[in-house]
């Protein structure tokens, strides 16, 4: 997949997950209700009550039940709201879990309702594209709002020059450690870890392809391998001791302190950095490029809107997600998290061109020489087998328990099983 822009602050607010699809409807206005559950409720929960609000103010008869649903959680929770029957009529949904939940006929497919949206022909194709291998089936299960790609955040103070290649990241990362009160980098060892690591040796391997002709994982590969190696080396030299249990809120938190020079995440926690530090404090740069030359981007997870197939109020939900992607909100929603908008009007926006992180992803994807490897999304284990299956085993091998290599072959037989099984299913 070649995207010309590809595509948020994560943050964790505790929420009770009420009012859901199949039970919304009029209230005692006359107003018909729907419930949005975000998919990643904390430091973006102004930004959508912003939207609904002009929503609610354009359409008087519908009135929109917010739910802030934590990015760690949210899978399950959708799941368990399947599997009773009380989802709810829009919801926040990425890539990364879509084709669990189309396997589970949660949701509405969103191809009719696009033919006639006034949005038709200006959402970014590269991310519909993406969007439509993730299913089965070919349709569109998710409507994109924004895409993101991986960058490594740094002090400019501390690395007035940021590195090209991945030799220069490790020295630099040496370089700059001065422990215990000074890091040259921060891991994250936590939750979320195996996509960050995915991508990071990728791009040091260049390979293109997450499995080969025979349909066998490459996530093994030598140069993978080699990697993995050089980066748990950091652990406990370069990097905090406590980098091992690291999720997002902790990494960001390390990095916020000023004694970290070096952090990677993607374009969508600009907001956390740019509040620590001060905007011209910051910068991004690519991942690094590794032996081979080669600059190799593992594509980010689209993130959308979906109606649920639940959803009573299909009408009224579809003309907010309709709302949700025009220019207007798509603009001001990306805008408040740095992220690459899914509406192709709002992206010739100014706000786009004069953030300097936008800018690199822009350049960098739209490069010829950039190659984009896209991860099997589409496999329903993906997410189980990249969160949960393995990410107690990538901190056995940050403290030396586990061999890289015996790490990245029990990956690779997951994911490899995985793909034989989804080629069988489908006739492959």
């Amino acid at each position: 997949m070649k995207m010309k822009v590809a595509g948020a602050a994560l943050a964790v607010l505790a929420v009770a997950a009420t009012g859901c699809g199949s039970g919304s409807g009029p209230d005692g206005s006359g107003k018909t209700t729907i419930t949005f559950w975000d998919n990643n409720g904390g430091t973006r929960t102004p930004v959508y009550q912003e939207l609904i609000k002009r929503f609610e103010k354009a359409n008087p008869s519908i009135h929109v039940e917010y739910v802030g649903v934590p990015i760690a959680s949210v899978q399950q929770k959708y799941d368990t709201a399947i599997a009773g029957g009380d989802t709810p009529d829009v919801g926040g949904v990425t890539t990364s879990y879509l084709a669990n939940l189309v396997g589970q006929q949660a949701l509405e497919p969103a191809d009719g309702w696009l033919a006639k949206s006034a949005v038709n022909g200006r959402i970014a194709a590269p991310m519909l594209d993406s969007v439509r291998r993730t299913a089965a089936d070919g349709k569109l299960y998710l409507v994109p709002n924004t895409s993101n790609m991986d960058v490594v955040w740094y002090l400019k103070d501390l690395l007035p020059t940021p590195p090209q290649t991945w030799d220069q990241f490790f020295a630099d990362a040496d370089r700059l450690t001065k422990a215990p009160d000074r890091y040259g980098y921060t891991i994250r060892g936590g939750a979320g870890s195996i996509f960050q690591i995915l991508a990071e040796m990728y791009s040091y391997s260049g390979v293109t392809q997450f499995f080969d002709a025979s349909g066998t994982s490459t996530v093994n590969d030598p140069k993978n391998v080699e990697f993995l190696a050089r980066m748990a080396g950091l652990y406990k030299k370069d990097t905090p001791e406590a980098d091992v249990t690291n999720d997002f809120p902790k990494m960001v938190a390390q990095f916020g302190t000023g004694k970290i020079a070096m952090m990677h995440h993607n374009l969508g926690s600009y907001n956390d950095h740019v509040k620590a530090h001060g905007a011209d404090k910051i910068g991004a740069f690519a991942l690094p490029v590794g032996p081979s030359g080669k600059r190799t981007v593992v594509a980010n997870p689209v993130d959308g809107f979906a109606v649920f197939r639940n959803s009573e109020h299909k009408d009224a939900a579809w003309k907010f997600v309709d709302f949700l992607v025009s220019k207007e909100a798509n603009s001001y929603w990306n805008s408040k998290t740095g992220q690459i908008p899914a509406n192709t009007d709002a992206q010739q926006d100014t706000w786009v061109a004069s953030l300097p992180h936008l800018k690199t992803a822009v350049d960098t994807l739209a490069d010829p020489g950039t190659a984009v490897v896209s991860p099997p999304y589409y496999l329903p284990q993906f997410s189980s087998i990249t969160k949960a299956d393995t990410e107690p085993l990538f901190q056995k091998v940050l403290l030396g328990q586990m061999k890289p290599q015996a790490f990245l072959d029990t990956l690779a037989r997951k994911l490899t099983d995985a793909q034989a099984e989804w080629k069988k299913a489908h006739g492959g």
